[in-house]
């Protein structure tokens, strides 16, 4: 596998409380290496059964995976909207950059 994508995965955290006792939240971004691949046509179709759009696939070793929902890629966050464990070393993360049906993240 040729890992020649950079990508940063995302994840929820806090930090603290601000002055009125709410949590302070922070996104951590971790930057890892990954494969980026076309998405599947069988792919395509059932998550547009689901209404997702699936736009990119990437494929990173599974060891590196903390179970992120989103990523970002060439300064794009996208939603991972499945994940799949391909053979115990390498896991592919099928994303759409469309959140709650809206439109495009930027």
């Amino acid at each position: 596998m040729r890992m020649d994508s950079e990508l940063y995965l995302l994840k929820s955290g806090t930090t603290g409380k601000d002055v009125n006792g709410d949590p302070i939240i922070t996104i951590l971004r971790r930057r890892i290496l990954g494969e980026k691949q076309s998405v599947r046509q069988s792919e395509f179709y059932q998550a547009a059964a689901a209404k997702l759009n699936p736009e990119l696939v990437f494929v990173i070793w599974t060891i590196e995976y903390a179970s992120e929902t989103k990523l970002e890629y060439n300064g794009l966050t996208y939603s991972i909207i499945r994940t799949f464990n391909k053979n115990g070393k390498e896991t592919e993360l099928v994303c759409t950059s469309r959140f709650n049906g809206g439109g495009s993240s930027g």
